[in-house]
């Protein structure tokens, strides 16, 4: 039984499963879905310190303020740029599509009213600590960043705490892909008491999310990249992709952009002919802190959630979103439906039931792929477009 060895193959049987038996054993699903809290309490355990430790050690992985100077502060811009105009893409298509499924509340949620001056203030924390309790996103990828940054002011002396928390982040890789495991448990348990509660409605009215995350990931992947691509580089994108295409065709059958990484530095260095000293830089951070798909998923389905609960949100409580899907994405793992867990966070930012996450993960596994392959391809047109400016300056430097 070679399918059921993969979990896409189990989380969809699940799903099948939870579909059929809920609607023949509605009350003894709605009696287990205690079970489903706690998988999505397991993966909010996770996340404040996974965010927080993969956002330091990507930065220490430059070992060098020089190395920041140069290619660190041009990465993440690349990354932070490309990652906030894929979630203006699905916000902006979320608002004009407006997709939704009918879910009866039985507890309205609040929901955050917020100010200018609150979005700003929320940028800084007061107590790190109070961060981690509210997993305060925003406030601890900024700690992570100055402390990562700090670290690498001192040197070789904070060469333990980077071997502390390069420790610390391996376990919490390895804590989360157990979890991950649990995903067709948790769907099956989750699924079951939505069609319990709803009926095959919710399930039913998917279509247009799904549909608008597509072609989200298709504006994003297939325009706004190729786009930058040509702009910086005078590559023509189509041949770009040829040439690279191994990579986001393998990120789309494992879903994850870590396992694609060894073939994404090989056709980077071998077929797109960049520096193995930018490709070796620019891909591996890429695979943690590069999320364009994630990140624009993450938007629409928080706005989906929200419009199925019959709830509207303002225009600061957007700006939330999209400021805590971009720099969530930074912290996502490059793992299979890391997205869950980092989605988590984009959904407590302004308030919506994680309840909502049972609805999406119907097709999660799907979307995974796709947004796991707009996230290399944006990886490759990165390292690209880098790789350019360099040897731009590179060769200004020597005529000069």
């Amino acid at each position: 039984m070679k399918f059921l060895h993969r979990i896409e193959n189990q989380t969809l049987l699940a799903i099948l499963l939870a579909v059929g038996l809920a609607l023949i054993f509605p009350s003894l699903f709605l009696q287990l879905a205690v079970l489903g809290q706690v998988f999505l309490r397991l993966l909010k355990m996770v996340v404040a310190p996974l965010i927080f430790t993969s956002v330091f050690m990507s930065l220490m992985h430059l070992r060098d303020l020089r190395v920041l100077e140069r290619l660190g502060i041009r990465t993440l811009a690349y990354y932070l740029g490309t990652t906030a105009l894929s979630v203006a893409t699905g916000l902006i298509l979320v608002n004009l599509l407006r997709p939704s499924a009918e879910i009866k509340l039985v507890e309205t949620p609040e929901i955050r009213n917020l100010s200018l001056k609150d979005l700003f203030l929320g940028l800084f924390p007061e107590n790190v600590f109070r961060s981690f309790v509210h997993t305060e996103v925003i406030p601890l990828i900024f700690f992570a960043l100055v402390l990562s940054i700090a670290a690498l002011k001192v040197g070789r002396r904070a060469e333990p705490l980077r071997e502390f928390f390069a420790a610390l982040n391996e376990t919490l890789l390895t804590l989360t892909r157990g979890l991950i495991r649990l995903t067709p448990l948790g769907v099956f348990f989750l699924v079951g008491a939505l069609v319990a509660r709803e009926g095959l409605a919710p399930i039913l009215s998917l279509a247009g999310y799904a549909g608008t995350v597509i072609l989200g990931l298709a504006l994003h992947g297939g325009l706004t990249l190729p786009l930058l691509l040509f702009l910086f580089t005078r590559t023509h994108p189509w041949s770009y992709f040829l040439s690279v295409r191994e990579a986001p065709l393998l990120a789309f059958s494992t879903a994850s952009s870590s396992a694609t990484l060894p073939v994404t530095l090989e056709v980077a260095e071998e077929k797109a002919r960049i520096r193995p000293e930018v490709a070796g830089f620019i891909l591996p951070l890429g695979s943690t802190i590069n999320m364009d798909g994630t990140a624009l998923y993450e938007a629409v389905a928080a706005m989906f959630i929200a419009y199925s609960y019959g709830l509207e949100l303002g225009l600061f409580q957007q700006v939330l979103i999209f400021l805590t899907a971009v720099l969530a994405s930074v912290g996502a793992a490059g793992i299979p439906s890391a997205g869950l867990v980092t989605m988590t966070l984009v959904l407590q930012s302004v308030g919506l039931p994680l309840e909502g996450l049972g609805l999406i993960l119907a097709v999660d596994r799907f979307l995974d792929m796709l947004r796991t392959s707009v996230n290399v391809w944006g990886d490759l047109v990165g390292a690209k477009i880098i790789d350019s400016w360099l040897k731009k300056e590179d060769e200004d430097s020597r005529c000069g």
